[in-house]
């Protein structure tokens, strides 16, 4: 493996020549505090043009960070919340919330047993509760504590669906038999029964 290796190299060296190869090593590029005779002011390091972005960079859409334009949490999820977005947060919220947050986002799971130093938090508390649906998608997104990012497994969009999913937890959890609608109210009595 390490002879065919060593053989296509020398193929595709042999196939270069000196000038092609030097052009690879010497490309021109301005580095940073580097004068630039091309501007009048004549600096290399120049900010972006409105409407513009870096090429490795990613548009900057505030509802797709979790913050607002001054940098707050979004308050309200900002897609419409519908049964497939709901369902798809489940399905997310299963495969990687649920095994330290729980099944019910109560914090209880094997794995948070098992976490002597800090356990996870329940995502059904009062303190929780009142955070911003942005403070969850930041967390999803950047990670928190010892919380990793999962930004590379849930999409953006996905991880609004698992922040509606979070807020329909903390409704059944917390809910109470008023809060139910009249027939099911009266299911649910008979039930108990």
């Amino acid at each position: 493996m390490k002879r065919l290796f060593v053989t296509g190299l020398a193929i595709f060296l042999a196939g270069c020549t000196n000038e092609q190869l030097q052009r690879m090593v010497e490309q021109p590029k301005y580095l940073p505090y580097v004068e630039n005779d091309f501007f009048e002011d004549g600096r290399a390091m120049r900010t972006l043009l409105p409407g513009t972005m870096a090429r490795e960079g990613q548009p900057s859409n505030p509802m797709l960070e979790g913050r607002g334009p001054n940098g707050d949490y979004v308050q309200a999820i900002p897609v419409p919340i519908t049964l497939p977005l709901l369902k798809q947060g489940q399905h997310d919220f299963q495969i990687t919330c649920a095994t330290c947050h729980g099944l019910l986002g109560d914090g209880n799971s094997v794995i948070a047993e098992k976490m002597a130093l800090r356990a996870p938090p329940s995502l059904i508390k009062n303190e929780m509760v009142d955070r911003p649906g942005g403070y969850f998608y930041s967390v999803i997104s950047e990670g928190y504590g010892l919380m990793p990012s999962y930004a590379e497994h849930i999409a953006p969009a996905a991880r609004w669906a698992v922040v509606a999913y979070i807020r329909a937890l903390q409704l059944s959890q917390r809910g109470s038999l008023a809060d139910a609608p009249p027939q099911v109210r009266a299911q649910l009595l008979r039930e108990t029964k």
